[in-house]
């Protein structure tokens, strides 16, 4: 898990984490996937280690959403990051309640697994 390591996560107590945020939001989970993976070709189906990914994609909401408060300062790729993720989650989608539905679950994965996280030794 890539980003995992650049934000300062252990390997196993991430892994760890993630399996037991897993238990209680699979289907959180699975939404965003159907979401992310939907012009997928069908070749990569089912993409190895999908739930790491989405993790990982939960993160850098939970990310951009502190940049976009000012709770972080902007960093150079911060515009392009933030119109990635509203370009990925916004398609095919024809309200900002729809849209919004999505980062919000994205953010709050991502906030549930920090707490585990640090729960975990």
């Amino acid at each position: 898990m890539m980003l995992l390591r650049e934000d300062g996560f252990e390997e196993k107590r991430a892994e760890k984490a993630l399996n037991m945020l897993l238990v209680d939001r699979k289907n959180e989970f699975r939404e965003l996937a159907e979401v992310l993976f939907k012009n997928v070709p069908a070749s990569m189906n089912p993409i190895p280690n999908w739930e790491k990914f989405i993790l990982n994609f939960c993160l850098d909401v939970n990310k951009a959403f502190k940049t976009w408060s000012g709770q972080l300062q902007l960093s150079p790729n911060s515009d392009l990051k933030a119109l990635t993720i509203l370009r990925q989650l916004s398609r095919d989608k024809s309200s900002m309640i729809q849209m919004t539905h999505l980062l919000n679950i994205a953010y709050d994965l991502a906030e549930e697994f920090k707490i585990i996280y640090k729960r975990i030794e």
